[in-house]
């Protein structure tokens, strides 16, 4: 099958994408890891010994800027339905995260201990239907957040990737009940013509 102008474009942007080209420099699985050291660098997310969590976490770049920022007194947990390859440090488990089943498997390996960051940079397969892809996008974030106020300690954080458009109002409403802060983060390696951004919560209220 033929590729598409858009699709050779898309490649073209890809290839010669300085952040792609530095993954591979500094040996990271995807150019999204420089999303999350921005932010983390800004706002001061993960520090030694914590436990996070990274929802969504294939092909595991969050994972690998995560382990590497807890260190090893820190734990991190990846979480998807996709197989991803081990990292040292880190975790991995493959299933649903909103099935209870697994859902138990991983409250039995995190024991005792608090959670206190949850991370998803969790995106749906697009159909190429903006109102169908913007609504599994809310859906997924909702997902995500209903994981993190399940399972974050008390004062712990979330930082979930949100596409702006329908719904994104109402769902950072939602946030804005479940934490005490909530901002937007449009790092430099997002794109500046994605309709992503990404919404930190901090302070768990309960």
């Amino acid at each position: 099958m033929k590729r598409s102008k858009t699709s050779k474009s898309w490649m073209t942007e890809h290839v010669n994408d300085p952040f792609v080209q530095r993954a591979k420099t500094d040996g990271l699985r995807a150019r999204a890891a420089y999303k999350l050291m921005e932010i983390d660098d800004k706002d001061k997310l993960i520090r030694p010994g914590m436990v996070v969590v990274d929802l969504g976490a294939a092909p595991g770049s969050w994972s690998q800027v995560a382990a590497t920022r807890v260190g090893a007194s820190g734990r991190v947990f990846a979480l998807d339905l996709l197989p991803m390859e081990p990292i040292n440090g880190v975790q991995f488990m493959q299933g649903d995260f909103h099935d209870d089943a697994f859902v138990e498997r991983f409250e039995a390996l995190l024991g005792e201990r608090q959670v206190d960051l949850v991370v998803s940079d969790i995106a749906p397969n697009l159909s190429g239907i903006p109102t169908s892809d913007q609504a599994r996008s809310i859906h997924l974030a909702e997902l995500a957040l209903d994981f993190a106020m399940q399972h974050l300690a008390s004062g712990g954080r979330f930082l979930v990737k949100v596409f702006q458009g329908q719904g994104f109002d109402e769902f950072r409403k939602q946030m804005e009940g479940a934490f005490k802060s909530v901002i937007v983060r449009k790092p430099q390696a997002s794109r500046g013509r994605s309709a992503e951004v990404y919404l930190l919560g901090s302070g768990k209220r309960g």
